[in-house]
């Protein structure tokens, strides 16, 4: 019986992908000259009991306590632990979420490019991007402030003064984060 050309199409393209992906001869499929890719990293998530005037649903970023609270419930919330920026890049106030990409790509701003000239002008989105798994893009007033709240695929850089002004986590705990906050979440930096 021969399938119908619906069929033939799928079977065909299978067949494409599977000789795109097959190693060449001689070659190990594993072999490759990229890093491995990065791990996820650990949730360090945690529901805590949390008092705040704030609605349901609103971030508060807590610099000192280089933690991130979303809160969830009266008296409750999630804190995460984060990065923050170091010496000279730490800011206040309140932004919202503007925009949210998975696996975004990097442009590091001009100003940061003028400090460290080898960085490349654009990290284009996947894996291996320093923004991580995840982006929210933190805005005030409509024009974008340049910082976010994203992940990072070093996770032993979580918990410390080390970004630019922005607020990272694990990819584990960006991705949680970023599938329970819309956009136009109100953020709170202290």
């Amino acid at each position: 019986m021969r399938p119908a050309s619906g069929q033939r199409f799928r079977l065909t393209a299978v067949c494409l992908l599977g000789l795109a992906l097959a190693p060449a001869a001689g070659q190990s499929a594993w072999a490759d000259s990229r890093p491995p890719l990065p791990a996820m990293g650990p949730s360090l998530r945690k529901t805590v009991a949390f008092s705040t005037a704030e609605k349901i649903g609103t971030i508060i970023i807590r610099k000192q306590e280089k933690a991130l609270y979303l809160v969830t419930g009266k008296g409750e919330a999630l804190r995460y632990r984060i990065s923050v920026g170091r010496d000279g890049f730490g800011w206040t106030g309140t932004v919202q979420v503007g925009a949210k990409t998975e696996w975004p790509a990097w442009r590091p701003p001009r100003e940061m490019r003028a400090r460290r000239p080898e960085l490349p002008e654009m990290v284009p989105s996947g894996p291996y991007n320093p923004l991580g798994a995840r982006a929210l893009y933190l805005l005030r007033d409509g024009r974008d402030t340049l910082y976010r709240i994203h992940g990072t695929n070093d996770p032993s850089g979580v918990g410390f003064d080390g970004t630019s002004g922005c607020f990272r986590l694990t990819n584990t705990d960006v991705i949680d984060l970023f599938r329970r906050v819309p956009v136009g979440t109100k953020v709170v930096v202290q």
